[in-house]
C-alpha cells in the first residue's frame, strides 16, 4: 500500500487512519481519498478529470 493524500486539504493519510477511498461518483474513473478530518466537517472536493465537486 502505496502514500495516499487527501484530495481536499493535500495532508498526508496516516496509516491507521479512518479515511475513506472510493471512485468518483460521476465519471468512476478517479479514485477519490479523503481524510477523517475532512470527512467530519464536509470539505469540499473536486474530480481532477471531470470537475465533480461534492462534500
Amino acid at each position: 500500500m502505496g502514500k495516499y493524500i487527501c484530495i481536499s486539504c493535500n495532508a498526508e493519510i496516516a496509516p491507521r487512519e479512518k479515511a475513506t477511498r472510493f471512485l468518483c461518483p460521476n465519471c468512476g474513473e478517479v479514485e477519490i481519498v479523503r481524510c477523517e478530518r475532512c470527512r467530519k466537517l464536509n470539505n469540499p472536493y473536486k474530480c481532477p478529470k471531470c470537475g465533480f465537486e461534492g462534500p
